[in-house]
């Protein structure tokens, strides 16, 4: 019976794997030839390792692999130049450990007499029931050569490892390979062109791996402006890019001249020659990206042939290469945005902590997701926490522009619930279905969550469109997701629309909330809930003394998935408030004797607090005007408030009333509109923000 394992139920890497292992069954290091069997024309080897990394089995016995010593029980990296041992080694055991295959790069094998082999190189884990790893070598001619590097280098967008996979490729006409890249290309800014004397190279990628002498440019180091200007000059001649080659030592001495440039591009003291291959995209005039470098020894001259080889591979490349470079700039664009976009203090009220994961190092991973926190203008805080599905920069785009007009709305005094109604309307302007998902990103369908916490009541009032709930740890250590009525997410048109609902919730000084996105509680291998749950056990774990920030991480590490597949977003937020005594609150019949009866009042605590005099009289005066406003425009019982903050005092005047105060301009005489500007001269800024009865009015007066 065949037991091999069914495609529905294996990987494609388990089924190359099981067919690997049939080929080493059917010949071992020991298995007599069969001149029948086709294995001349065999370009396939496999060969099997332990856990160790030495070789229990191999079946490397056509003639293109002669010369090969790899005999059962040797280490692997025997077959290896000593140079790559360490990224090899490196290799293998990252596939031991994570069970993810490494497929098709380019490695060069030693032969007995010195000589090379360059083959594609895939290592898998060995096949059920085996285990280690399984090898795969696949000796490479020159075209397949070619095709394989160039699927090697299109893999990655980032461009230190576009680079890198480029000048490994490379290694298969040489001894050591470089790829230095115009400064421009490397940090992703726009090329248009270069003018003589103008380009500046970033050593970007440099094989094999090992310890260079001092002086020598490795990835990351600038190249010397002799030497770039040199090697600009050499690949433009003529106006148009073309590729060079320097013999020997000699020869380099005399092109490059100054032992400094010598020191810095020359690898090693023995003769060697180079070949300078620029990477370059066709246009009218042709754009420089940089240089492709390939060094060996002098006795081994480069033929018309490998020239014509090593072109073509650069030039094939060169587009991954500057793929790579856009990738950047907007990986730097994105990022720069995120981290605007991240909160920087919460205020004096409210210690704020944040942590920010891409699911992928390079841009792909860093997109829609995005929490702040910012003070309000009366006193109150605002946290904020969202996501626009995909990722890139049109979903950071579109994240970025709701999380400005969520500040500015909140920011304008608009309760929680209004904001997420304005967003909505905002959503189903920025985008539809068929534009958002040709984009990769859709703002439609993006969810958020806005809490507003006021320092003096310790309540905290939350509204939610589609988002997940937040988890809140209580001073007493309780801690539970808040239970916070689902609503689609915004501009969701199919769904059926019900307005946003307001939670309140106590939030005692020392309360914990955690605000985050999908991506930290969301793991294939557990349920929603239970990811919520486990949050909420990392949450509760946090002592009141810790470290906010590293509180932050650890709960991050705790919760995580392991394989991480979105964007991790966590916000913690330890409400403090204010102490009781920095606060007072009254409430006055809305009579005309009650802006006398709130200067009574306000003049003994001003007193109490020791407020200066000048100060006292100008927030007297103001909060007389502002109660008499109301008694003149409102109805109801009338509310003044009073908060000692750090910076001076906040007075807010609450009634009724659903008019909006606008401030006019007018005559010294007139009578008109002369409580607000009184109010405006006063205070360092003013506002009002709605409420459920009606309005508060809220002034700032520094001390």
């Amino acid at each position: 019976m065949d037991s091999t394992p069914s495609p529905s139920s294996s990987s494609p890497f388990d089924l190359v794997s099981s067919a690997l292992e049939r080929n080493l069954s059917r010949g071992g290091a020991d298995a007599p030839e069969d001149p029948g069997d086709g294995r001349h024309d065999q370009i396939l080897g496999a060969v099997s390792l332990d856990r160790e990394l030495r070789i229990t089995r191999c079946n490397l016995q056509a003639p293109v692999f002669a010369g090969l010593d790899a005999g059962v029980g040797s280490p692997f990296v025997d077959l290896l130049p000593p140079g790559d041992v360490p990224t090899v080694t490196r290799r293998l055991r990252q596939v031991l450990e994570t069970g993810e295959a490494h497929v098709a790069r380019i490695q060069r094998l030693r032969r007995r007499d010195g000589s090379e082999l360059v083959v594609s190189l895939s290592v898998l884990p060995a096949a059920a029931p085996q285990e280690g790893l399984t090898v795969s070598l696949i000796a490479m001619a020159t075209r397949l050569h070619l095709y394989a590097a160039e699927t090697a280098i299109g893999t990655s967008l980032d461009i230190g490892e576009t680079a890198q996979s480029l000048a490994q490729s490379l290694l298969a006409w040489g001894d050591v390979a470089a790829v230095d890249l115009d400064y421009a290309v490397w940090t992703g800014e726009g090329i248009t062109g270069q003018g003589e004397g103008r380009i500046r190279l970033r050593r970007a990628a440099l094989v094999p791996d090992r310890a260079w002498p001092e002086g020598y440019v490795t990835p990351g180091d600038d190249l010397p402006g002799d030497a770039s200007r040199l090697l600009a000059q050499a690949v433009r001649r003529d106006d148009a890019p073309q590729a060079i080659v320097v013999p020997d030592r000699e020869a380099v001495e005399r092109v490059f001249g100054g032992p400094q440039v010598m020191r810095a591009l020359v690898p090693g003291d023995r003769s060697a020659g180079v070949a300078c291959i620029p990477l370059v995209l066709d246009g009218e005039p042709p754009v420089v990206l940089g240089v492709a470098e390939v060094w060996r020894r002098a006795d081994l001259p480069f033929r018309d042939s490998e020239l014509f080889d090593l072109q073509e591979l650069v030039a094939r490349t060169a587009h991954h290469v500057d793929l790579a470079r856009q990738h950047q700039r907007e990986h730097t664009q994105v990022l720069a945005l995120q981290r605007r976009l991240l909160p920087r203090t919460g205020g004096d009220t409210v210690e704020i902590a944040s942590v920010y994961q891409p699911a992928t190092p390079d841009s792909a991973g860093v997109g829609g997701d995005w929490v702040n926190s910012f003070p309000l203008p009366d006193g109150r805080t605002a946290l904020v926490v969202g996501d626009v599905v995909g990722h890139g920069l049109g979903a950071a785009a579109a994240m970025g522009q709701l999380s400005m007009e969520a500040r500015a709305l909140l920011s304008a005094g608009l309760a929680p619930d209004e904001v997420l109604e304005r967003l909505d309307e905002t959503v189903t302007l920025l985008d539809d279905t068929e534009s958002g998902l040709a984009a990769g990103y859709s703002a439609l369908g993006s969810t958020c969550c806005i809490a507003l916490y006021d320092p003096v009541s310790h309540r905290m009032a939350l509204s939610s469109a589609g988002h997940l709930p937040p988890v809140l740890l209580l001073p007493d250590g309780r801690t539970r997701p808040l239970a916070v009525r689902p609503h689609p997410g915004l501009g969701a048109e199919f769904a059926l629309r019900e307005p946003f609902g307001v939670h309140t919730f106590d939030t005692p000084p020392g309360s914990l909330l955690a605000l985050y996105t999908d991506g930290l509680v969301e793991d294939p291998a557990v349920s929603i809930d239970e990811g919520i749950g486990r949050l909420a056990d990392a949450v509760s774990a946090v002592h009141p003394w810790d470290d906010l920030q590293q509180a932050a991480r650890r709960v991050v590490s705790a919760v995580a998935p392991a394989r991480q597949r979105d964007d991790v977003t966590l916000l913690l937020a330890r409400m403090i408030g204010y102490r009781k005594g920095d606060t007072t609150t009254w409430r006055l019949p809305a009579r005309n004797d009650a802006p006398a009866a709130a200067r009574a009042r306000l003049s003994a605590l001003l007193r109490h607090w020791g407020t200066a005099d000048d100060t006292r009289d100008d927030v007297l005066l103001l909060v007389s005007e502002l109660v008499a406003n109301a008694v003149r425009y409102a109805s109801g019982p009338i509310t003044v408030r009073v908060i000692r903050t750090g910076h001076g005092l906040l007075c807010e005047v609450g009634d009724t009333g659903n008019g909006r105060p606008r401030l006019s301009r007018g005559g010294l005489l007139d009578e008109s509109g002369r409580g607000l500007r009184i109010v405006h001269r006063l205070t360092t800024r003013w506002g009002v923000r709605w409420t459920d009865t009606g309005k508060v009015v809220w002034a700032e007066v520094a001390k």
